[in-house]
């Protein structure tokens, strides 16, 4: 297995052998998690740090309960009551962090690029639990793995990304992800919630949904990101369910063996018709989440190997 990478920021700086390497290891820790005892001592005497400056459920549950079935030593940071609030710069929360010595460091923030700038002024292992409308790496990983488990295969597949993309950190993880490993990836949504020069980025943009899905794979849903929407980019929510949430007859111009799949948290009626969702023949929904923590074990995994590597090459503690 090849993975060369000292952080997990975004899907962008993985090359596909690395993200076939990844998800091999997830498969396994997949099927480990299905056992009655799925605990392993892999990062035993570790530190996990979660810093969560937006508020998550799943993901950070995903990272927490990862951590501990890997043996370490898992801590969740209240960032809303943290001295960040107070006036502490990210800068100095980071060297305040370094002096704990953790080995890896799980940050959720709402501005892009604060999580790359963290891992700039730490000595350990920083993972990306979403950015801003940057990246949500682990998001894609799941992803991409519930896909090549349904699909048996993860390349020259038709797949629809359909919604909010202008605000999607999900969106943008996934369309690189997909894009490295030969997917033909669709994107379909209202123009208002299209970003301008997306079509650089080697997909097909749509705005008609049963035009977009026609022989698609696989449909993805996103949420409507209501928090970073600073304008009316929709007439009201049950014009755009009529237009581009999933329902039935719109998933019917896919293949029929087509899977549905939403990140989450759904907003039903919005994006995506509750019987569909809960549909245990098409919606691969609640394997996204199953897949989410076996995907953040495989990353942490090797990402510690690195790290204990590098700890051997530089005994002085400053690591390059």
């Amino acid at each position: 297995m090849r993975f060369d990478q000292r952080h997990l920021l975004g899907i962008e700086p993985l090359r596909p052998d690395e993200i076939t390497t990844l998800l091999d290891l997830s498969d396994q820790y997949a099927d480990r998690n299905r056992k009655r005892s799925p605990s392993t001592d892999v990062l035993a005497g570790m530190t996990q740090i979660n810093m969560f400056f937006e508020n998550s459920t799943r993901t950070q549950a995903s990272f927490e309960l990862a951590g501990k079935r890997l043996g370490a030593d898992v801590m969740n940071m209240a960032m809303q009551a943290s001295s960040v609030k107070k006036g502490e710069t990210l800068i100095d929360t980071a060297l305040t962090l370094n002096a704990m010595r953790p080995d890896l460091l799980v940050v959720r923030h709402p501005h892009a690029g604060a999580v790359d700038l963290l891992s700039q002024k730490v000595n350990c292992a920083v993972l990306n639990a979403g950015d801003g409308k940057h990246e949500h790496p682990t998001q894609a990983l799941l992803d991409a793995l519930t896909i090549r488990r349904e699909k048996g295969r993860l390349h020259r597949l038709s797949i629809a990304i359909c919604g909010d993309i202008a605000h999607s950190r999900v969106a943008r993880s996934n369309i690189l992800l997909l894009g490295k490993m030969e997917n033909r990836v669709r994107l379909i949504g209202p123009p208002t919630l299209m970003p301008s020069g997306i079509e650089e980025f080697g997909v097909e943009v749509f705005d008609d949904m049963r035009e977009g899905l026609k022989d698609v794979d696989v449909v993805m849903m996103l949420r409507l990101q209501k928090e970073r929407m600073d304008g009316g980019f929709i007439p009201s929510e049950r014009e755009y369910y009529h237009r581009y949430g999933l329902d039935s007859e719109k998933l019917g111009h896919a293949k029929e063996d087509a899977i549905v799949m939403h990140p989450g948290p759904m907003n039903r009626g919005v994006e995506i018709d509750g019987t569909l969702a809960d549909d245990i023949n098409r919606s691969v929904i609640q394997e996204q989440v199953e897949m989410g923590v076996a995907v953040r074990m495989a990353t942490m995994d090797l990402l510690a190997q690195n790290l204990r590597e590098r700890r051997t090459q530089h005994p002085e503690g400053v690591l390059v």
